[in-house]
């Protein structure tokens, strides 16, 4: 890189040119001209002054706030109170698909099309659309994995003013009034939702041209005491601010008897939302923002517009289909509920508590899906119903992942990779940033530092590891450079409101980006992972969609002008959260078919939507080295698991400079226990391989790892039944312990798959933590020590920096490695164990999945081995959990510890197959009432049991 550096990085990098003429240079130019990132060579940490605070964190001018989102201020002049649009129930058409009717605004006059879908599985969506728009709206596509299958509701009553609509043989009811217009679900004559009841209804016309004869009493965007002060940018950026387009809409919902809401990232905040009313709304809006700040309701890298709702006795959801910039208003407290036609006397009036919902859309339709339950099983069903399970990935990327902008060359690769065998640390793959290509151009390979990447990646999978390595949006505007002038050729870039080609600056420079929303330009960008058509490509390697929001520097909000027009000319605010989406979606089956459709594909993301989880990896981006941003990281990521995205992590160490060796084994700790787990740091920070903090913090940080890779069986069995019943890998306590208000609003502890519940230190210097052990009646054990918990509900536990408290759940079995390896490909053949957890009735189950680890034969041929554990008893029985599966080599079972074994028993025998009995040696710990069974050799392949006789 030539002159002064900006701070790239695998996740948001700063701007590669700073606007030589701009007097409003943006926070990542301003980091490029704070001075170049210092060199590294090897192993050795080499110290660089740290950028200047005022860079490492985005100006707080440079993002809008509600107030300066034109679509937002219209929609939030409209008052709640009664609806002004009016249910025109004598246009009622009910058939096999929907029951559709329309609805008219009073002062418009502008009528509506309104269809009510029952959606098979316990899902009612709602669209609201034009009944003769004079141009059509964007509707979101790609994103459902097929049109969701209906069935026909039934009229149960309608009358001048009201109908009830009927779903499931009347378990659900929809009650929709006509004046003022608003619909009521009950579940067992009980309100569950509300749509429209505050009157918050908002569908801008599009032949209309000023809000003011959209909706009566709207005014234009208010007036603004100076461009400069109000929006903080600089005239240029404010052009596109100020967008006189006027198409948004918006709608409100009110969740009955509900207290807790979840779900819509992606924010740096807590897990349970926050109320809006004395602050903004959240904002769903990719951007790229680095350093991002913590408990704030901003937009950062992805968006997943669906929101989940917990009480006691249900869960619900709210999906709302649209892609556009769109910000989400939360507001708790207690009402009375809705009042129903023949509902009991008891039932008419009484206060509860209720959540209000409104969501607005800068364009697009209404179109959104209310996800019935009622179990939080049953929402994650009906959500991936709509938009698939979690992709399953290839067992490597489960392993250790080590990462930094940048490793300088393939010496510098060589010497990180070699100093893991030399300190007898397990890892699985190495990543490459920006620099690794010529000149920013992807697809390329500097011919200086890599002159040859093959024999790079055959001495990593001689290792059994792997290599991924950046491939960003944006290409170089270079006519020598082949993927830029193809692509020029075929037209497949975004255009701008001229018909030219889009021009942005972002890494390379002045760039183009690729249109994926078109399909001929994703099959053609999948065409480029192929083997022969880039030099320095092998089958081990694997891709990282970075800077996809999109991000471009020097942009408003540092993103595409939302008038940039796509393919069919929808303009760039219409689908504007897709776009990553969309490259994911191309990045993963070009992979795909790299292998002849064969191999599963890994690809880690920063921009993501609704259905990301289909196509690989996600992870939060640019967090910093401090303790607030692995406290924050913990609701960030389980937030991102019970949306559908299993397959997430957050940065180990903190992106953005420097961490304290306690922070860093802090994070090294937590990470090992959530579900993406990769190492990674910016450019300018000191080198931070596990080894370089000296040799107390190495052996804990080994330690960390090391326990990652023994739990690998455990780790694969919840991504296999992530990906075929869609139950989420990292699961907050409320999922697990749904009746038990009291974990509610925990996020400082989790659920890893139903078994192993973690307590992460989050700050420094802690000695003890309260520790909640929820369930009613649950028993619970030390994951290390195996030691039972005696006392129940919250105490007091003390901790040391060797590790975090994790424990296992009484009534669970979880199957482990006995040794760990090199890495996953080493462990193949490594030994099993089995940790059973005796719950108060001395009864535990667990399942064992094992396949090839990175094939669809699982899928294509039924081959893998899948196997359910039971103990009751005394016995604990192996069974096939799916007799589809097709075993294909042995996998040998050691050795078993029964926790919580009150009594030391006269004999354990094995029986195989329910013939032969063979006595087998154990031991027997009084005080910790453990059972370990021992030089046991069955294949868990076969059916056996263990037989414990008491004594």
């Amino acid at each position: 890189m030539e002159g002064p550096a900006p701070c790239p990085g695998s996740t948001n990098k700063e701007a590669a040119a700073s606007s030589e003429n701009s007097s409003c240079q943006s926070p990542r130019a301003a980091m490029s001209a704070a001075g170049a990132p210092h060199a590294t060579s090897g192993n050795n940490p080499v110290k660089s002054p740290e950028a200047p605070h005022r860079v490492l964190i985005e100006s707080a001018s440079k993002f809008r706030t509600c107030r300066q989102i034109g679509f937002y201020r219209r929609q939030k002049q409209l008052p709640p109170g009664q609806s002004s649009y009016v249910a025109q129930l004598d246009t009622l058409q009910v058939d096999e698909t929907c029951a559709s009717l329309q609805i008219i605004h009073q002062g418009t006059k502008v009528p509506l099309n309104l269809q009510i879908i029952a959606v098979i599985g316990g899902i009612i969506r709602l669209k609201i659309n034009d009944v003769s728009p004079s141009k059509k709206r964007y509707e979101v596509s790609d994103v459902l994995v097929k049109e969701p299958a209906s069935e026909r509701f039934t009229v149960a009553e309608q009358e001048l003013s009201s109908l009830t609509l009927e779903y499931q043989q009347g378990l659900y009811k929809l009650h929709v009034t006509a004046q003022p217009f608003s619909i009521t679900v009950t579940h067992e004559e009980k309100p569950l939702v509300s749509v429209n009841s505050e009157g918050l209804l908002y569908f801008e016309d599009l032949v209309s041209p000023s809000p003011e004869s959209v909706i009566p009493g709207i005014n234009a965007d208010e007036p603004l005491d100076s461009a400069k002060d109000d929006f903080g940018h600089c005239e240029k950026e404010l052009q596109d601010f100020l967008d006189s387009k006027t198409t948004s809409v918006g709608l409100d919902f009110s969740l009955h008897g509900f207290e807790h809401v979840y779900g819509i990232p992606e924010h740096a905040d807590h897990h349970r939302l926050q109320d809006c009313r004395e602050s903004d709304a959240y904002r769903l809006y990719n951007l790229d923002v680095f350093g991002y700040g913590v408990h704030s309701k901003m937009g950062i890298y992805g968006t997943v517009p669906l929101l989940l709702a917990h009480k006691a006795s249900y869960t619900c959801g709210v999906f709302w289909h649209n892609a556009s910039e769109t910000m989400v208003e939360v507001n708790y407290k207690a009402s009375l509920q809705p009042e129903i036609k023949d509902a009991p006397v008891s039932r008419k009036k009484k206060a509860v508590p209720q959540v209000d919902l409104r969501w607005m859309s800068e364009s697009g339709i209404v179109d959104v899906f209310l996800l019935l339950g009622p179990s939080p099983q049953d929402v994650f069903n009906q959500y991936a119903q709509l938009t698939g399970t979690q992709a399953f990935p290839p067992r490597f990327s489960l392993g250790y992942h080590q990462c930094r902008w940048n490793y300088e060359d393939e010496a510098d690769v060589e010497a990180v990779d070699s100093g893991f065998d030399e300190h007898l640390i397990p890892y699985d793959v190495i990543w490459l940033d920006i620099e690794h290509t010529d000149g920013k151009r992807y697809f390329t390979w500097d011919p200086d530092k890599f002159p040859d990447p093959v024999q790079m990646q055959e001495k990593l999978e001689k290792k059994k590891r792997k290599l991924v390595v950046i491939s960003d949006p944006h290409i170089k505007i270079d006519p020598n450079y082949m993927l830029y002038a193809e692509a020029k050729q075929k037209g497949f870039f975004v255009k701008d409101r001229e018909g030219g080609d889009y021009v942005g600056r972002c890494w390379p420079g002045s760039s183009c980006y690729l249109d994926f929303t078109n399909p001929e330009v994703r099959d053609w960008y999948s065409s480029q992972f192929a083997l022969n058509a880039h030099k320095g490509y092998t089958d081990t390697l694997f891709i990282w969609n970075d800077m996809n929001e999109p991000a471009v520097f020097e942009s408003p909000e540092g993103t595409m002008p939302k008038h940039a027009v796509h393919h069919q000319s929808w303009e760039h605010r219409d689908l504007h959260n897709l776009y990553g989406f969309y490259q994911q979606m191309a990045t993963s089956e070009g992979l795909i078919r790299r292998s002849g459709g064969q191999e599963r594909p890994f690809v880690l993301t920063r921009s993501f939507f609704a259905g990301s989880q289909r196509y690989g990896a996600v992870w939060t981006g640019d967090n910093k080295a401090e303790w607030d941003y692995l406290k924050i990281s913990i609701p960030m990521l389980v937030t991102l698991s019970v949306t559908g995205i299993s397959f997430c992590g957050a940065d180990v160490g903190g992106f953005v400079g420097n961490p304290e060796p306690e922070l860093l084994v802090r994070w090294y700790q937590a990470g090992s226990f959530q579900p993406f787990f990769r190492g990674h740091a910016v450019r300018d920070s000191q080198r931070r391989e596990p080894w370089l903090f000296g040799e107390n913090n190495t052996f804990l940080i080994k330690k960390a790892i090391e326990e990652r890779y023994t739990l690998l069986p455990y780790w694969y069995l919840l991504f296999y039944r992530a990906h075929v019943s869609a139950e989420p890998v990292m699961r907050p306590l409320w999922v697990e312990f749904p009746k038990n208000p009291e974990v509610f609003g925990v996020e400082n502890q989790y659920m890893i798959g139903n078994a192993l519940m973690v307590v992460p230190v989050l700050e420094s210097g802690v000695s003890s933590l309260d520790v909640l052990y929820p369930g009613s009646g649950e028993l619970w054990y030390n994951f290390r020590t195996h030691e039972r918990i005696a006392r129940q509900h919250k105490q007091k536990v003390r901790v040391t920096l060797d590790e975090i408290p994790v424990y296992q759940r009484g009534g669970t079995i979880v199957p482990m490695h006995t040794t760990v390896g090199k890495s996953t490909g080493w462990m193949e053949d490594t030994p099993y164990e089995l940790h059973v957890a005796l719950d108060s009735k001395g009864s535990a189950s667990g399942e064992l999945y094992i396949d090839d680890g990175h094939s669809f034969q699982y899928a294509q041929e039924c081959m893998f081995t899948f196997r359910r554990f039971t103990l009751q008893k005394n016995v604990l029985s192996c069974r096939s959990a799916d007799n589809t599966g097709q075993v294909t080599a042995e996998s040998i079972l050691k050795k078993v510890l029964f926790m919580g074994f009150k009594n030391r028993p006269s004999e354990v025998n094995v029986i195989i197959a329910g013939k032969e009995k063979t006595s087998v040696d154990f031991t027997y710990n009084h005080k910790l009432c453990l059972l370990t069974v021992e030089n046991l050799s069955l294949d868990v392949s076969n059916d056996w049991e263990i037989h414990i006789a008491k004594s």
